[in-house]
């Protein structure tokens, strides 16, 4: 299936549920917890916490879980709180900007990293595993500035946008660590703003994830990546009309 038709294959998927709105607050209410869950576990997990779901659950409840390490505890904690952070920016219509980018990543790695929280690399690094080289530290000014500007006259479908800022951000890499959590944040921004449902990149995913990530970075193949977010996305509306439709 070609993009177009993809696209509006998931397009109709909205529109039937936009038509339910205001949809039953409790089905509202269980759908987002689950989201906030499952995002929380599957984000960090695809970068080495070794959290399980049900481990995060109570994590995010307030309970210390025992043989687990502290930082694996904040990376829960503040995933949750960025995730709240980014659903608040998304209501206020706040646009996409460097401002938000450092603020996301600040809660991303509060606690565990207050050095580098919200700040550009100020060091050359390799990605472990990829092709792909990230640039130096030098040029990362003008390419986030350029990532926005990109961003702003952008005239894509917005599942089309989307993974290509997720692909673009991770691919300048500007910070030290937190890249990637940051990266699926920005992407959930995004399709939030536009009225869609935030996606999750599953665990069991990680490696059709990072090869497809590769391809459109040393190939500037971005299908491979399209295809994993809009499948994602009919994922996510199909489950919520199952419940409320």
């Amino acid at each position: 299936m070609n993009n177009k038709n993809r696209f509006d294959k998931i397009d109709t998927l909205k529109q039937q549920l936009d038509a339910l709105r205001p949809l039953p607050k409790e089905s509202v209410r269980s759908l987002h917890e689950a989201l906030v869950l499952e995002w929380t576990y599957h984000s960090n997990a695809i970068e080495g916490n070794t959290l399980t779901l049900k481990e995060t659950k109570v994590v995010l409840e307030g309970i210390t879980v025992g043989g687990k390490t502290l930082r694996e505890h904040f990376e829960a904690i503040n995933h949750c709180e960025a995730i709240a952070w980014v659903e608040s920016i998304v209501g206020r219509d706040e646009p996409f900007s460097e401002r938000l980018v450092k603020s996301i990543h600040q809660l991303v790695l509060k606690n565990i990293d207050d050095d580098n929280a919200g700040r550009y690399r100020q060091e050359n690094v390799i990605i472990a595993g990829a092709e792909h080289r990230p640039p130096e530290h030098c040029h990362l000014p003008q390419l986030m500035n350029d990532l926005v500007d990109w961003y702003q006259h952008q005239s894509d479908h917005p599942l089309e946008r989307s993974a290509r800022l997720h692909v673009d951000f991770v691919g300048i890499h500007p910070f030290v660590d937190g890249n990637g959590r940051t990266a699926r944040l920005l992407m959930n921004f995004d399709l939030m703003s536009s009225g869609y449902l935030p996606v999750i990149i599953r665990k069991e995913n990680r490696l059709a994830y990072y090869e497809a990530l590769d391809t459109a970075h040393t190939r500037k193949d971005y299908e491979s990546f399209i295809e994993m977010v809009a499948s994602a996305q009919e994922d996510a509306l199909n489950r919520y009309l199952s419940l409320v439709g």
